[in-house]
């Protein structure tokens, strides 16, 4: 990642997640103390990080904190590098960054596919760039961990149809981080019972599921909520393939103040 990263002579750079402080004494290497600045929302956490990195002689700036938020008392900075996964992209860090500035942090959500995205941010604190893939995956920032699913919905109700697509898709993980681009926040589980096993996905916050189940080759959806969860997967999933399924490494990402989207090209 650090590679990834591209870190060039003078850059300042914060890191979100100092961890054991490995890649903040890394940095502090390469650049010097004075340019690295390290967030760890773990009090202890950080602690033993300063006292490790102070054992090898390098003294950064360590902040306990919501790494979310940034550090805007050391910005500008040049490089910005995440080693705890996010939803989406917080804008504080664009905000944070020189234009023509570097962020690179790992873009995931709640099916837990996951890719590392590197970005580069223009004057208007609006950030372009490309995923790199390689499958790299790290705990999501603990304000966009998923909620408890709580007392599960009747699963025997809703809407049930012929799937287009089984579950059994969801064990790529490329086709699991398109089917997590067209449900987010959606969570999954297996349901085993005499009839065999039921795959889930849920929706806490919208109130929407689906149930799947296989039967011989075939596989049938049930769906509740105000959204059908897995019509958006299978839409998704097909236009994907319709448009050959290319890597991770192919797809676009932009940032702005407003949203943040992830589009794949034909091939």
């Amino acid at each position: 990642m650090l590679e990834d990263l591209q870190v060039e002579d003078g850059n300042r750079v914060l890191e979100i997640g100092t961890g054991t402080g490995y890649s903040t004494g890394l940095m502090c290497h390469r650049l010097g103390d004075e340019l690295v600045t390290s967030m760890e929302v773990d009090p202890e956490v950080s602690g033993r990080a300063g006292t490790a990195l102070g054992a090898c002689g390098y003294f950064p700036e360590l902040v306990v904190g919501d790494g979310l938020a940034g550090q805007k008392d050391s910005a500008p900075y040049d490089r910005v590098i995440a080693t705890c996964g996010v939803m989406e992209l917080p804008h504080t860090w664009l905000e944070q960054t020189k234009p023509g500035g570097i962020v690179l942090a790992t873009l995931c959500g709640w099916l837990y596919s996951s890719a590392l995205a590197r970005l580069t941010v223009d004057a208007d604190s609006v950030a372009r760039g490309r995923l790199l893939g390689g499958q790299v995956s790290f705990m999501l920032a603990r304000p966009q961990l998923p909620p408890a699913l709580g007392i599960l919905p009747d699963l025997e109700s809703g809407e049930e149809r012929a799937a287009r697509i089984g579950t059994d898709v969801l064990d790529d993980w490329t086709a699991r981080f398109v089917a997590q681009l067209a449900v987010p926040r959606t969570q999954r589980l297996s349901l085993s019972g005499s009839d065999g096993t039921e795959h889930v996905l849920i929706d806490v916050e919208a109130g929407a599921w689906a149930a799947l189940a296989q039967h011989g080759k075939e596989w049938t959806v049930r769906q509740g909520g105000p959204v059908r969860l897995w019509d958006a997967v299978e839409d998704h999933l097909l236009r994907w393939r319709a448009d050959g399924a290319p890597a991770l490494d192919r797809f676009e990402v932009l940032v702005t103040p407003e949203a943040q989207r992830i589009n794949w090209p034909k091939v």
